[in-house]
């Protein structure tokens, strides 16, 4: 896996990591096809280790509202600065890939937009109804930003009724100064709540990532906190650093570890949980959404 080297004080890769290869020629044909259509995917923008095995299968996290972030989390590897206006034709051309990879189940992200006053939401319902137009049977997840905890905002987005409601909280709280600068933990849980409330048929979801210094015991109260706030599914990966600017990996989480906590996850009554290190929350979505639907009724 291609990565920066080790940034001082940062372990060195186990096994069990750097096993996992990047095969260049395997991403060939869903890049080629995002940059005719001039779309990004996050699969991209942050180096997600899975993007030789999503890209094969012809799979893709679409990353709309522009490829640059308003602001500059530290693990994330996703440009920061002033983004360009929004483009119009984006929700079509997003369509039109969706129809070209023959996609069931298509992953929408975006970068935070917190120059604008709705944060996106409109263009994100624009983008969903362009992806379900010609494809009613297709199943759509959104994976958002907090919209800054904006009521108008998360109802917007969750009125476009995307079969799953995906936000990460990312991490712990007490790693959120850090992490998270700009974000709050319970704004995110509450984003998450009021959606299950007001939809209880859309599967909610969220991820986290390990390696950033959290233990055990926080990483069990946020099942809680995810449990108490009406989420269904949930993603636990562990953090790579993306970027020599990012944030360095404080621990590798082993695989027992891994195994350890999705129990307890799903002794919790979480309807699925995906944890392994290289999980994203997008990882496999199609399938989270089919065991979690089973497990609902």
């Amino acid at each position: 896996m291609s990565r920066p080297l080790p940034a001082r004080g940062e372990p060195a890769l186990p096994p069990w990591i750097r096993e996992r290869k990047i095969r260049l020629a395997d991403l060939h044909d869903v890049k080629a096809l995002m940059r005719k259509g001039r779309l990004s995917t996050v699969c991209e923008e942050a180096r997600c280790p899975n993007r030789t095995e999503c890209f094969s299968r012809k799979t893709a996290t679409f990353l709309i509202c522009g490829d640059v972030c308003t602001r500059a989390c530290g693990f994330c590897h996703v440009e920061s600065g002033r983004p360009l206006p929004l483009d119009p034709e984006e929700p079509e051309r997003v369509a039109r890939a969706c129809d070209e990879l023959g996609a069931a189940h298509v992953v929408l992200t975006s970068v935070d937009r917190d120059d604008l006053p709705d944060g996106g939401a409109a263009h994100w319902v624009r983008v969903v109804e362009a992806v379900r137009a010609g494809a009613p049977a297709r199943t759509v997840e959104v994976l958002t930003p907090d919209f800054q905890g904006d009521a108008a905002a998360i109802d917007l987005v969750a009125g476009s009724l995307p079969d799953v409601f995906n936000h990460n909280v990312e991490t712990v709280p007490r790693l959120y100064p850090t992490v998270r600068p700009k974000a709050l933990f319970e704004r995110s849980t509450g984003l998450l709540r009021r959606v299950k409330e007001r939809h209880p048929s859309t599967v909610t979801k969220s991820g986290l990532m390990l390696g950033l210094g959290e233990t055990d015991g926080e990483v069990v109260e946020l099942f809680r906190a995810l449990r108490e706030a009406g989420v269904d599914v949930v993603t636990v990966g562990q953090y790579l650093r993306p970027g020599r600017w990012n944030l360095p990996v404080v621990s590798y989480a082993t695989p027992e570890r891994f195994d350890a906590l999705r129990r307890e996850a799903l002794q919790m009554g979480f309807a699925h949980v995906f944890a392994g290190p290289f999980v994203r929350s997008s990882y496999r979505a199609e399938e989270a959404l089919a065991e979690a639907a089973r497990r609902l009724g």
